[in-house]
């Protein structure tokens, strides 16, 4: 190959880009126009950009434009390569008529990976019916303050969590063909003061034991192929350019042998927002050495620069022979080699080529997975096929999801409700873009056409709270604007709310991007204060004397302190999709028991910090600060319909530093309804060479039991998951006391012990255990 031929499979082409004036996000200064795309495919194409998740596209004509994009990226270039098709799939397939799953958090809030697996499958399924290859999902970022606009894209503030939960989707993406890409390698969700794209402050150790072990877990036990490089500097080096993350770690000391892709504009970034180059030409230079092997979404640095750095031997022909190879190899593991070479015979026999470009066409450029030859079909569907994205199987499960994820906060008794009377009050009351984030193709796409239909059925509270208590008299005072600006909103909410036995006040987020919303991507918050009014309304309703439950419809855990008190009951939803409503309601009905639990604390004033259990002995309350940022509701906290008790723990006394020990307890459901408990294990280090949280998750299991069960919860922890990185920057198992904590959240936890690690100190390598094995068993 040519250097031009190489460069040329390490860039992608926003095929379809938005319109002049339309921005999708934010472009770097002077970006400039991409060439025309038959001048790029001359050389060939490494990835096509966002094909179905740019604008709305009918799926059967999203099919036919990739095959046809794919027929002339194969028949532009001598060697007949197509090139791999991207898409986002946080929250499901980021295409118009698609399943919008809950968001991230939501997924946390379930604490059921095989759900989430099972979710990330039928996602994948969808992007394989349509010829997609890679999605660019799953936020692996630990929530670390939820001010972040993107907060709703992480999965909680708990790295373990973080990295089970993740792990989970991207073996439901990989075991149906899809490239994962886990995002963003690394720190994002750690910039200072949750700015997007601000510095990241942190240590070494904050670093290595909070940030990198989810992307630890979905790497070696998930099998992601793809990795996508943060924004963010941490400690003056930017990630995109930060060779010892991107090479040393990542590849020498983890084994990667994937592909590195550019978060978008990324490269570009490196000379218009870091000023770390001076030029297209030089930001290519050192993303290429750090180990960047794509640039996305579209040509710039990779392109006419690099081909020129190389030329005049600034850049070593083999930094790019490195990255060209690595991408080979993921066509080839695609299947989309198999046809591809100079020379080689058609899938009809011929020699000329053309049924390559035809066959690649033919499957959206996925010549082979799976056993799927060229002409064939992608899982049974041929061009021409009707194409459901939203088939009512993604349907159910997308309410499984939302059931799950709801989390119960309060409740006096008020819930399941009862009353023959319901308001339904508040801002996002009738609000069907309150179930989304702002990876849902609808509010992704709201800017560039605030008139299209969402595509899928996304049914608002109100109308799911009417269907769900068909013999209730449900009025709906519905507010118009998030942040509540109008005091005619507030009468409405106070007026409706004095004529009901019970109200329903909806309060939380609209999710959008760069700062068209109160929450996502560019969405960040000065507090934790509710948006706007809604603090102010919630007084007035509240003020009213009518029972009143509070349904939060958020990215991000806001500050409940002065409210909690006065309400009847609180319901945590974040973002549970299009299903959303439903499940909600169903929770407020008692259809549903709820089984969510926390994956970020909720605070009690707006500026509590950290925000996050994972905290030192400093870190909480003390008298040597009149701050208290003990939160209101704390990580893994969530009520059921039931009670339960915990008893019986058994601890292995002592095991050396290379063993194992047991740790068993015995939940037992003392209500008089059936009900699901997450079952929580926490690890404490009350002495070491380093400052260690004062507790940490080291596993959990979701036990469902009838009135007056009871479950014998046994975990199996080896002492690898006792380590940290001490003051050489090892990872280290050291012996002494590890204290033990069972219970139903991280602040409930009745059941206390201890162990002891025997032996000499362990240095531990990337082979280290990264889980804790749980069995439960029915008394």
């Amino acid at each position: 190959m040519t250097v031009e031929e190489k460069a040329a499979q390490l860039v992608g082409y926003w095929a379809v880009s938005a319109r002049p004036g339309e921005e999708v996000a934010p472009l770097p200064d002077d970006f400039g126009e991409p060439p025309p795309l038959d001048d790029v495919i001359k050389a060939g194409l490494g990835q096509l950009t966002r094909v179905f998740g740019t604008a709305p596209i009918p799926p059967a004509e999203g099919a036919s434009r990739l095959r046809e994009l794919q027929a002339r990226v194969a028949a532009g270039n001598r060697f007949g390569i197509p090139a791999i098709a991207h898409e986002e799939c946080l929250t499901g397939f980021m295409t118009h008529t698609a399943t919008v799953f809950p968001c991230p958090l939501a997924w946390g809030a379930t604490f059921d990976p095989e759900l989430v697996e099972e979710m990330a499958g039928a996602i994948a399924d969808s992007m394989r019916q349509v010829g997609v290859h890679q999605g660019l999902a799953p936020v692996l970022d630990v929530t670390r303050d939820p001010r972040w606009g993107r907060t709703e894209e992480t999965i909680g503030e708990d790295p373990y969590l973080v990295g089970r939960i993740g792990t989970a989707y991207v073996r439901g993406l990989e075991g149906r063909g899809v490239v994962a890409t886990l995002k963003h390698f690394a720190a994002y969700a750690s910039s200072r003061a949750g700015r997007n794209m601000a510095s990241a402050g942190l240590g070494p150790r904050e670093y290595a034991d909070i940030v990198l072990e989810p992307f630890f877990l979905a790497l070696r036990e998930g099998g992601a192929r793809s990795v996508m490089a943060a924004y963010v500097d941490v400690d003056g080096v930017p990630a995109t350019a930060d060779e010892r993350l991107m090479t040393r770690l990542l590849r020498d000391e983890l084994g990667f042998t994937g592909v590195v892709v550019a978060d978008y504009f990324g490269i570009s970034f490196l000379e218009s927002m870091h000023g770390v180059a001076g030029s297209p030409g030089e930001s290519a230079a050192l993303a290429l050495r750090a180990g960047v092997d794509v640039e996305l979404p579209t040509i710039r640095c990779y392109g006419a620069p690099l081909v020129e750095m190389v030329r005049r031997g600034a850049v070593p022909e083999e930094d790019l022979d490195r990255s060209v190879a690595r991408v080979l190899a993921l066509k080839c593991d695609l299947g989309l080699l198999d046809e591809a070479s100079d020379g080689a015979k058609d899938a009809d026999g011929s020699e000329d080529g053309a049924a390559d470009a035809a066959g690649a066409a033919e499957v959206g450029g996925a010549v082979e997975v799976d056993g799927v030859r060229p002409g064939g079909s992608v899982d049974g569907v041929r061009p021409g096929d009707p194409i459901d994205l939203d088939p009512p199987a993604h349907r159910r499960l997308a309410r499984r999801v939302a059931e799950q994820s709801v989390v119960l906060l309060a409740n006096d008794g008020v819930l399941p409700l009862r009353a023959d009377r319901v308001a339904v009050t508040g801002p996002l009351a009738a609000e069907p873009r309150a179930m989304l984030g702002c990876y849902a193709f609808p509010n992704h796409m709201t800017a560039r056409f605030p008139d299209l239909p969402f595509g899928v059925d996304i049914p608002s509270l109100a109308d799911a709270l009417r269907a769900a208590l068909p013999d209730a008299e449900v009025e709906v005072a519905a507010g118009r604007d998030v942040r509540v600006t109008d005091d005619a909103d507030i009468a409405a909410a106070v007026a409706a709310a004095r004529r009901a036995e019970v109200c329903v006040l909806t309060l939380g987020d609209r999710s959008d991007l760069f700062g068209r919303g109160t929450s996502g991507e560019g969405c960040d918050a000065e507090s934790l204060a509710l948006p706007g009014r809604q603090a102010e309304l919630a007084d007035a309703v509240l003020a009213t004397g009518t029972p009143t439950v509070i349904v939060l419809l958020a990215g991000r855990p806001y500050a409940l302190g002065g409210l909690v008190d006065r309400a009847a009951a609180i319901v945590q939803a974040f973002f549970p999709g299009e299903e959303g409503g439903p499940a909600v309601a169903g929770v407020l009905s008692g259809r549903v028991e709820p089984s969510g639990r926390l994956p970020v604390s909720v605070p009690r004033g707006p500026g509590g910090q950290p925000a996050t259990y994972l905290h030192s002995r400093t870190g909480g309350p003390s008298r040597w600060s009149s701050i208290d940022p003990t939160p209101l509701f704390p990580f893994g906290h969530g009520l059921t319909w039931t009670r339960f008790a915990y008893d019986a723990l058994e601890v292995d006394p002592s095991a050396a530093t290379d063993g194992t020990v047991r740790v068993t307890a015995t939940v037992r459901n003392t209500g008089d309804r059936p009900g699901t408990e997450v079952v929580q294990l926490y690890l404490g280090d009350p002495v070491a060479s380093v400052v260690r949280p004062v507790r940490w998750l080291a596993g959990w299991a979701r036990v469902r039991l009838e009135p007056g069960a009871a479950a014998r919860v046994e975990f199996t922890v080896h002492a690898d998951r006792t380590s940290f990185t001490d003051l050489d920057l090892r990872r280290v198992v050291e012996p002494g006391r590890v204290d033990v904590a069972v219970g139903g959240s991280s602040a409930d936890l009745p059941l206390r012990g201890s162990f002891t690690l025997t032996g000499p100190e362990r240095v531990l390598g990337p082979d280290r255990v990264l889980t804790v094995p749980v069995e439960v068993t029915p008394c």
